[in-house]
């Protein structure tokens, strides 16, 4: 039998903006458990909690001072094991996010390593002195900004790297301490009842750096992201890497049934290598592709076919199984980039390729970005590089349950940590009481994809289609769905492959469409995306 993961749907959901179970403005697990049946009505597998861990929040939980515990704002350890027992109890799992790469700046670790140049810890980051002309061992920048990834500590008169803010400084996985510390900590959490781990830019980890230059982007300009001016060369998707997710992969294995996923934005033929030589790195190494690339027609399929191709390449039999993203905590809100129609065609594309699908929560609302007033910006991206739309509040606001001030969200009287958004924006309880809404078609497609072969574990092939309409097949034994895709706002009319000519609609992204037989050609009206059952 296939694991949990290949046939399942994975949900993230941003702890701080889940639900509030205090009233101070700030989500926290209880609010989470409180909200488990929502998760078990719609459908998904899985739930990914961004990070709870105990943080001085400079980069809002992604700098952790301790792995194992949680923050007070989010709660206790015991309600963690609550959390995990409940989700448990309605048949969903939990995954957590392990920041592989960095602490805090504040953790335990760091502050020994600190302290003093002779202390036992002081190489479980990377300290160096400057270089032989003064100033920063290297040119690398942060992420955040693009300023120097290295900061002074006056006290031992070295640098130390954070490839993010100075509060994230970097972990030396070629320490043996670090090793086992930080492989103790994914045991912890698994003895616990944990599922599996998203590793936070799996990427970026390192064993033993080459402590040099990076080249200048020729093609970078001003106005563009300041960090982009100079090309990674030797600072992420190192062999190091590798070496790291074949540790985490080999701890998550001692477990039964557990899923390890990387963060890793790389294209298709680079990405698949986080697989491993031999299925021994990540079971999902997220593909982000579908985030960053043109909707069109043949920007996304060219995504999708070139994947395909990439894990052919593999030869991993079964182990290299495909997984789709379209939103998540980093980028703006899926339907704020390609528009609330299209984001209905998108989620039908999510949920009927190949592979595990992530759904960002809100998403299935077709929640738009929130406008965050000068004032209540919090993202210290935002702030290092303002005025370049790298902000990403607007996408981790809260998220609405009601109509109301607090949107169900907190109390009417707390302030939430970033702005609700606008009274006409979409709640769960509008949409819920309608059969034509967003929430609707998302939760149709889920009850499709759990019913049908063909769409969790059947496989794909494009077929022939007018420009601007992306179509393929699923296909599992003697099930075969159509799936059209029109990614543009004139109507289409698609022909139908020869094998599969003849087909009752199963579900279209346009409700008043349902249950009609199609014979050699569909007509799509604009915006519209729908499955026949051949």
């Amino acid at each position: 039998m296939a694991p949990w993961w290949k046939h399942g749907i994975i949900y993230q959901l941003y702890p701080r903006s889940f639900q509030d179970s205090t009233g101070d403005g700030v989500g926290d697990l209880p609010g989470i458990e409180q909200r488990l049946d929502y998760l078990a009505w719609l459908g998904v597998d899985a739930a990914w909690i961004s990070p709870m861990y105990p943080s001085p929040m400079a980069d809002f939980g992604y700098d952790v001072a301790d792995y194992t515990d949680v923050d007070p704002r989010f709660g206790t350890l015991a309600d963690a094991e609550s959390l995990i027992a409940a989700a448990h109890e309605r048949g969903l799992r939990v995954i957590l996010d392990y920041v592989v790469n960095h602490t805090s700046s504040e953790h335990p670790w760091f502050l020994a390593s600190r302290s003093s140049r002779a202390n036992p810890k002081r190489d479980w980051y990377f300290w160096k002195d400057p270089a032989p002309g003064g100033g920063p061992p290297t040119n690398w920048v942060d992420r955040f900004g693009g300023n120097s990834a290295w900061a002074w500590d006056e006290a031992t008169e070295q640098y130390y790297l954070h490839t993010y803010l100075p509060e994230q400084p970097d972990l030396n996985w070629g320490h043996p301490g670090v090793q086992e510390a930080m492989l103790d900590v994914l045991r912890f959490w698994m003895d616990r009842g944990v599922d599996g781990f998203r590793v936070d830019v799996a990427y970026r980890a390192k064993v033993a750096p080459q402590w040099r230059d990076n080249p200048p982007n020729p093609d970078w300009h001003e106005g563009r992201d300041p960090y982009k001016r100079l090309l990674e060369t030797y600072t992420k998707n190192l062999p190091d890497a590798h070496v790291v997710g074949r540790m985490l992969r080999d701890v998550v294995d001692e477990y039964r049934d557990r899923v390890l996923i990387g963060e890793v934005t790389l294209p298709p033929e680079r990405l698949v290598a986080f697989y491993g030589e031999h299925d021994d790195e990540y079971h999902l190494p997220f593909n982000f592709n579908l985030i960053h690339c043109d909707w069109t027609a043949a920007d996304v399929q060219d995504q999708v076919d070139r994947y395909e191709a990439a894990l052919q390449s593999k030869r991993l039999n079964e182990g290299a199984w495909p997984n789709y993203v379209l939103g998540n905590h980093d980028v703006h809100r899926l339907a704020s980039r390609i528009g609330p129609e299209q984001a209905r065609v998108a989620q039908m594309l999510l949920l009927t390729l190949r592979g595990t699908p992530t759904l960002y929560y809100a998403d299935e609302l077709g929640m738009p970005n929130v406008k965050i007033p000068p004032d209540r910006v919090v993202d210290p991206w935002e702030k290092n590089a303002p005025g370049l739309g790298l902000g990403r509040d607007p996408a981790r606001t809260p998220m609405r349950w009601t109509t109301g001030p607090a949107a169900g969200f907190t109390v009417p009287e707390a302030t939430p940590w970033l702005p609700i958004g606008p009274a006409e924006a979409p709640t769960v309880e509008e949409q819920r009481a309608s059969d034509d809404s967003m929430l609707a078609l998302v939760r149709a497609l889920i009850q499709l994809r759990r019913s049908s072969n063909a769409l969790h574990a059947g496989a794909y092939r494009a077929f022939h289609s007018p420009d601007g309409v992306f179509a393929y097949e699923r296909t599992e034994k003697e099930e075969t769905l159509l799936v059209l895709l029109n990614m543009t706002g004139r109507s289409q009319l698609v022909p139908l492959p020869p094998h599969a000519a003849q087909g009752t609609m199963v579900l279209s992204t346009r409700p008043d469409r349902a249950r009609e037989q199609v014979a050699y050609r569909v007509a799509l009206h604009p915006n519209e995306g729908l499955i026949l059952r051949v």
